[in-house]
């Protein structure tokens, strides 16, 4: 009996440490790392476990190119980091973008609570600052194809190329209604319409974002900019957005309805005013209509050093912003002064507690629901598929379908294939730059050959494999020539300095046009832009006319519709002003048609069949 006894305390006492170091062992699971757990119930765990300096931190968003090592990810708890449009790595392969942003990853890891940063890039017509990777049309262009599904494939395609580089936030796609063309962000919008931003923007985010964003090669998708970025009075950018607000809500509203209907992540507050109140510390707007009406409950975003648009000082700005509503201040170069300017901010009562446990609250939420917990590094396995050639064919139906044939004199178009002697010229026809516009690889993009890719000269080359095919910048043409194929446009720009007060054609694009006229031969012109141009100059000598847009990497989708593989289907997304004292110039509403348009809102030619 004694013998029992003793063994019964003993095998109790047994019992008792194991309950006792499985409880521990419980406790020290923490619920925010039970991914069985809801994103919200993880988060509210977690939010309780932060101090502090770690709810400031997880609020503010430092750029790659400003910080001087990864180190600071980790010292200051940052929330972000993005590589704005000139950050980069020394490799601008997607590995090397990779390994990039691996560093900054593993120091977030190895915080106290091991909260992983969201990685953000302006991935705005495909993941466009890495080198190799598909380049899609600018939206101007997408507009014109009017096809959700195309719109949403493309989102697709991006969103895998972002997550084999280890990012999750992709801060597009922007629903802007562009007003003015003399704005130099027109391209970035889908038209001139809000039915455009009503149509477009939903496929896209959900290309981006698929139906669940913890997905394997899904990212964060960023509606943008938040509100009236395309309504400034003379498109300067930044600028003021004039008008009541029914008209406000007309316009520039409804695709942010959509958008936040479709699921978006995150929305991005716009740099310009609205009757002269600066929308980044607009609070009716931001958190009166956008939470409150809108319903939003996403992720919102400063831009770029936006809260500096503020009148005051740093501590005012920063107290103004975040009062708005602003969760994450996109502070590239100021982070430490952002930073410290909440704390005092917070320690004055300028800014509760309550309003920041918000933002944080929101920040993680979208962290559970993007996985990273569980996946911090993204996609390795994608790398090869980053300018796939199943990527590059979704690119090339793409631009097939965002050509517009403005004019077809005689049936100059389409070119036959049997063609034997072929002038292809002007500036932009060997120029993979010049295809892909601004925010390609650096932020204003540049000429020559940038990125991996194919030409409208190499494409046409590849369609007449047997003929000669001449290369002509100038646009001279020689003897023996059947036709002259001239490729013209805009040089690259993004934003501010896109702005222009004048429309008008470049001059050596005028004169190329000119001299080929010269030959008595069929000129072809190919226009890149990213916005209508005044075309007076070369109307007369022009037999065919396509407005290309900034068509990106895939110049074969061009050739496709100059030789007739694809008989164009695209339709303008902007009116076309005859002269520039029709600008600017802008469908009404219920379709209204303006007067003084060269081209109607909607035209676009298509071949006889």
């Amino acid at each position: 009996m004694i013998r029992n006894a003793i063994v019964a305390t003993h095998v109790a006492a047994l019992v008792a440490a194991a309950l006792q170091i499985r409880g521990a062992a419980q406790s020290d699971a923490a619920p925010y790392k039970d991914r069985a757990l809801s994103a919200e119930r993880r988060a509210e765990d977690l939010l309780g476990r932060m101090s502090l300096d770690e709810k400031i931190g997880q609020m503010t968003q430092a750029d790659s190119g400003s910080l001087p090592s990864p180190a600071p990810v980790g010292e200051l708890f940052l929330g972000s980091v993005l590589s704005g449009g000139d950050s980069e790595p020394p490799d601008l392969s997607a590995r090397g973008w990779a390994t990039m942003v691996s560093a900054f990853q593993k120091q977030a890891l190895a915080t106290r609570l091991g909260i992983p940063i969201l990685y953000g890039i302006d991935a705005v017509h495909g993941h466009n600052n890495v080198r190799g990777a598909t380049v899609f049309p600018h939206n101007i262009g997408l507009g014109c194809t009017r096809n959700p599904k195309l719109v949403e494939e493309a989102g697709r395609v991006t969103a895998a190329e972002i997550a084999a580089t280890g990012m999750h936030w992709n801060f597009a796609p922007c629903i802007a209604v562009p007003l003015d063309e003399r704005w130099g962000r027109t391209y970035e919008g889908f038209g001139e319409s809000p039915e455009l931003a009503v149509l477009l923007g939903p496929p896209a985010i959900r290309g981006l974002q698929g139906g669940n964003m913890s997905e394997p090669g899904r990212v964060l998708a960023t509606a943008k900019h938040f509100v009236g970025d395309g309504g400034t009075k003379g498109g300067v950018d930044r600028g003021d957005t004039a008008g009541d607000e029914k008209a406000l809500r007309a316009i520039h509203l409804e695709g942010y309805k959509a958008a936040i209907k479709a699921g978006a992540g995150s929305i991005m507050v716009s740099f310009n005013s609205w009757n002269g109140e600066k929308m980044h510390g607009h609070k009716r707007l931001l958190t009166d209509v956008l939470r409150g009406e809108l319903g939003f409950q996403g992720l919102l975003v400063s831009d770029w050093n936006g809260i500096d648009e503020l009148p005051g000082d740093r501590d005012a700005d920063v107290a103004q912003a975040i009062n708005a509503g602003i969760d994450m201040v996109m502070a590239p170069d100021s982070y430490r002064e952002v930073i410290a300017s909440l704390e005092k901010n917070v320690a004055a009562g300028r800014v509760p507690m309550a309003r920041i446990d918000e933002s944080v609250r929101r920040i993680l939420v979208t962290k559970f629901r993007l996985g990273l917990f569980e996946r911090p590094f993204g996609e390795p396995s994608l790398l090869p598929r980053v300018g796939s050639p199943d990527h590059r064919a979704v690119a090339r139906q793409a631009v097939r379908e965002s050509q517009v044939l403005l004019v077809n004199k005689n049936r100059a178009l389409p070119l036959a294939t049997t063609l034997t002697n072929l002038v292809v010229g002007g500036k932009g026809a060997d120029d993979l730059g010049l295809q892909c516009g601004g925010w390609t690889i650096s932020w204003q993009g540049s000429s020559g050959r940038i990125t991996e890719g194919t030409t409208v000269l190499q494409a046409i080359r590849k369609a007449l494999p047997s003929a000669s095919v001449t290369h002509s910048p100038t646009g001279e043409v020689a003897s023996g020539a059947q036709a002259a194929v001239i490729i013209i446009g805009e040089q690259p720009y993004a934003e501010f300095k896109g702005d222009r007060t004048e429309l008008s054609l470049a001059p050596e694009d005028v004169q190329a046009v000119k001299n080929a006229k010269k030959a008595g031969v069929p000129v072809i012109v190919v226009l890149f832009s990213g916005r209508p141009l005044i075309l007076e100059p070369i109307l007369a000598d022009v037999d065919a006319l396509i407005a290309a847009w900034l068509p990106g990497t895939e110049g074969d989708g061009i050739a496709d519709v100059l030789f007739g593989t694809f008989n164009p289907t695209g339709r303008l997304s902007v009116t076309w002003p005859r002269s520039m004292a029709d600008v600017p110039i802008n469908v009404g509403p219920a379709g209204q048609k303006p007067t003084g348009a060269l081209f109607e809102y909607g035209f676009g030619l298509s071949y006889p069949r």
